[in-house]
């Protein structure tokens, strides 16, 4: 266990957010296939704190059953009023002593709309406070611009944080400094505790501010410290769509960056999206306009896009998927899919197999080898080793009421523009002629034809069609193979 690890995280996430302007409560709003809290909650379980504690208050029923979903060990206190980030705090130690949890140690306060913060950073916090004996450690940033922020100031003897002065309270000094306040702290458990006691609401807001908590420690005698932020980007807190665009861009710029020094390619990472949960294998190749989401994997020497969404989709070694929306599928190592394929939850391409151009698969499994080359939809079937289907060919897997399923052989040959009426077997190295529904079983090595014989009415167009472009050609074909004769 390291010697770092904190007693507890506490989350701030009861904030309704309105200037989001929306009916999801803002910690909710995704980005990078997190969820806002969902990106502070992973960060904090880095720290492998001992509770996890998130506060809720607007919206609560709905930002509880998130986080159940997404970690079920996170412990939720209920901020019935907002009443300030000291109170929040308070009612998140509350919830831990009403549970029998007495804290001893570190308590790190970080809030939930930091999708931004690392785990990294985190444990940076943690060890400085530690390291350096304080009662409470400001995470700290140094950034271009401070206008509006609290700056942090420090006693020049030894580096101690002396106050936190908020913008519209600091001098002409004060506001050159570039050193500002994150609202991400590390306390001492017990003088936390003790201290949020003590903060008093009379202020324009009538609220219980967690910085006032600064002041009554020092106040006391003990050390404020800071441990500052290597990027200041990570402390960006999102307030509207503009902030979650930005960070939206500054995550997936992280994570392609992370790809691209793991050994994969991007051509154009303007164009690139990738969530979180995305992994790759060295030497894989992603094309511009492509978005990888979910637990989407590319193997070795895939190659994706341009143009693609892949969502929970697993890419063997060199396979080539392009100008495709995949989801819930699997890419068999060597196989080609697209241009302009649709592969739905429960697709299972085989090594070397194909969907090609215009074809649409859902729920089939395709063997080895085989080839689904053109405009064609495959639904809730299975297809053995080496097979081809005709282009324009339709599994006809829906009665109306039930879904059936179609079950191919290998080494098939099904004609072009063939109905296949499930439920139906074909067997091992049958044939189905073009044009043919196929409506019974086909026994192995078989030809199946199933359509109307051919009948040409000499002359039709002549009677039916008089003085028309068409039978002015067809006469004139006729004159010219009389004159041949």
């Amino acid at each position: 266990m390291s010697a770092n690890r904190p007693a507890a995280v506490v989350v701030l996430a009861a904030g309704e957010g309105t200037r989001m302007k929306s009916a999801t409560p803002k910690v909710l709003h995704a980005l990078c296939g997190r969820s806002l809290v969902g990106h502070v909650v992973a960060a904090s379980r880095e720290l492998s704190p001992e509770h996890l504690v998130v506060v809720v208050g607007h919206a609560r029923e709905q930002v509880t059953a998130h986080l159940a979903e997404i970690d079920a060990e996170v412990r939720t206190a209920v901020q019935h009023e907002q009443n300030g980030t000291g109170h929040a705090v308070r009612m998140g130690l509350e919830e831990l002593s009403d549970s029998g949890v007495a804290l001893d140690g570190t308590v790190i306060v970080v809030c939930g709309d930091t999708p931004l913060l690392t785990g990294e950073t985190l444990q940076r916090l943690a060890a400085a406070h530690s390291g350096d004996g304080n009662a409470v450690t400001v995470l700290s940033a140094e950034v271009p611009d401070a206008t509006g922020y609290g700056r942090i100031v420090r006693d020049d003897a030894n580096g101690a944080v002396t106050a936190i002065v908020e913008h519209k309270d600091a001098t002409d000094a004060q506001r050159a400094i570039r050193e500002i306040n994150s609202g991400v702290f590390a306390f001492d458990a017990q003088l936390l505790t003790d201290a949020l006691g003590k903060v008093r609401t009379d202020n324009s807001q009538g609220e219980e501010y967690l910085t006032d908590v600064l002041g009554i420690l020092r106040e006391a005698g003990h050390r404020v410290g800071a441990c500052v932020a290597a990027d200041h980007r990570e402390i960006v807190g999102i307030n509207n769509r503009v902030q979650l665009a930005e960070a939206r861009r500054l995550l997936n710029d992280r994570l392609l960056e992370r790809a691209m020094l793991s050994g994969v390619t991007v051509v154009d990472p303007a164009t690139t999206w990738i969530d979180v949960t995305v992994t790759f294998e060295p030497d894989a190749l992603v094309h511009p306009g492509t978005q990888l989401l979910g637990a989407t994997h590319l193997a070795a020497d895939a190659e994706v896009g341009p143009n693609s969404r892949l969502t929970d989709t697993a890419v063997g070694a060199g396979a080539v998927v392009a100008f495709t929306v995949a989801d819930g599928a699997v890419v068999g190592a060597g196989a080609s899919v697209g241009p302009y394929a649709y592969l739905r939850p429960g697709t299972r391409l085989g090594a070397k197999a194909k969907a090609g151009t215009y074809v649409e698969m859902k729920n089939a499994t395709i063997g080895e080898g085989t080839k689904v080359p053109h405009l064609s939809y495959v639904g809730d079937a299975t297809i053995g080793e080496q097979t081809n289907i005709g282009a324009a060919s339709v599994f006809v897997n829906y009665d109306g009421v039930h879904k059936h399923h179609t079950t191919i052989g290998s080494h098939c040959r099904t004609g072009a523009d063939n109905m296949l009426v499930a439920p139906v077997t074909i067997g091992d190295g049958a044939y189905t002629a073009a044009g043919s529904v196929i409506t019974k079983d086909v026994p192995p090595g078989s030809l199946a034809v199933a359509r109307g014989q051919q009948r040409n009415i000499e002359g039709w167009v002549a009677r039916k069609r008089p003085g028309s472009a068409a039978a002015r050609a067809a006469e004139a074909a006729r004159r010219e193979d009389e004159g041949q004769q």
